[in-house]
């Protein structure tokens, strides 16, 4: 009898080429299906909810500007940098 708070499962179909695509990425980043899948639904997800804040943001103040876009650009580069290197193995 499972304890606590068990997972959901959910049963996909996916295109073949999708399919193997899904099996190399969750072998070459060392984790199972089931966890690559979770991963990649909760950064679907958390890009979804940032995208709606921004998108009521310029509802209430107006679109960003050239300029704000550039320097969110280059601000999200420098943490890309910096989290692939905290990530690297020793």
């Amino acid at each position: 009898m499972p304890r606590g708070n068990p997972s959901p499962k959910l049963a996909i179909t996916v295109e073949p080429e999708v399919h193997e695509r899904i099996l190399a990425a969750a072998a070459r980043d060392k984790v199972s299906v089931s966890a690559w899948m979770t991963r990649a639904a909760r950064e679907s997800l958390q890009r979804r909810a940032g995208l709606a804040a921004i998108a009521e943001w310029e509802k209430q103040h107006g679109s960003l500007t050239q300029e704000e876009m550039e320097e969110a650009r280059r601000k999200v580069r420098a943490q890309l940098r910096t989290s692939r290197t905290l990530r690297r193995p020793a």
